[in-house]
């Protein structure tokens, strides 16, 4: 799994930062890619990539601001020129439906694939045998949702000895163990899968959270998560502008994962405020909090591998 950000800015694009836009990679996992949200000029960052918008499956939108959605009929548009054939799923909010099809049907687009649609509401959004992901609704000035990516186990390494011991042939025998069946040899002997595999592997979570000031809902979907992406709007200096906007601090956001007993953080959505030579002084802020602390460039790219997450500098 890999995660890339497209842009890392809050409000409006500046030199350094464009608007909100992440990619959850999970090329490994199920072939295909997330996007969490989908801020102006997204479709431009991602042709510094090599992303393919065709093998966008989902987007979730947290919130309706137009910093994070503005980039979306655009988008939509040019994966059918891409290519894009296979159904789209689109979460978010009420009214993001409302406001594509709006645009689509002024604008006479026509796309060459299927956007289904799900109204966000607290809870349960998606699950199927890889993944879940629940949403609740965080604290900001309109409707707006963080959203907790859980894989599911993976089954655990097949002990190969052990099987062969047990007198299992090499062959399809093997796989169906791996997988989890249980297999009956020539012989009429029974072989349980759990007997020669070893206990299944902790999937990984992930915690997107969008525009929010401090809150519980950030806290419960983040708790023992493995990478929680939580906005930085505001340092300590500005706190006091914070939490009236709606936003958070770099200090506030490290508070999160710490109470959460998260074990990654990164940090999202900065002021234009901060310049290239204020990111030093913005981390170790939040660092001095949470010791597991990043904080996210435009292409900035991190990889959790090996239960260890990994940045690409």
């Amino acid at each position: 799994m890999q995660l890339q950000f497209l842009g890392t800015g809050a409000g409006m694009p500046s030199k350094e930062r464009n608007t909100s836009a992440l990619v959850l990679k999970l090329l490994e996992e199920r072939g295909t890619v997330w996007l969490f949200d989908c801020g102006e000029a997204t479709q431009h960052q991602i042709l510094h990539t090599t992303i393919r918008p065709r093998k966008i499956e989902k987007i979730f939108i947290t919130h309706l601001h137009g910093d994070h959605i503005f980039g979306l009929p655009g988008f939509l548009s040019s994966r059918s020129f891409l290519g894009g054939e296979d159904t789209l799923t689109l979460y978010g909010p009420k009214g993001l439906k409302e406001w594509i099809t709006a645009s689509f049907n002024v604008s006479k687009t026509h796309l060459t694939y299927p956007i289904e649609f799900v109204e966000v509401q607290e809870g349960v959004v998606f699950e199927d045998e890889q993944f879940v992901v629940s949403t609740q609704l965080l604290e900001h000035v309109i409707p707006c949702y963080g959203y907790r990516i859980e894989q599911k186990p993976l089954p655990g390494e097949l002990i190969i000895e052990k099987a062969i011991e047990l007198g299992v042939p090499k062959g399809p025998l093997l796989g169906k163990l791996k997988n989890g069946n249980d297999i009956v040899l020539e012989n009429g002997q029974t072989v349980l899968s759990k007997d020669v595999t070893a206990p299944p592997k902790k999937g990984f979570i992930i915690t997107v959270l969008g525009d929010t000031k401090y809150c519980e809902s950030a806290k419960t979907l983040s708790e023992n998560a493995d990478i929680v992406l939580h906005e930085a709007t505001f340092d300590h200096k500005t706190e006091h502008l914070a939490a009236s906007y709606g936003h958070s601090t770099n200090v506030e956001a490290a508070r999160v994962a710490k109470e959460a007993n998260a074990r990654n953080l990164i940090l999202n959505h900065i002021s234009s405020r901060f310049l290239p030579h204020d990111l030093e002084a913005l981390l170790n802020e939040a660092k001095e909090i949470f010791p597991n602390s990043f904080i996210a460039n435009d292409f900035s790219q991190f990889e959790w591998k090996n239960s260890e997450l990994l940045e690409d500098k």
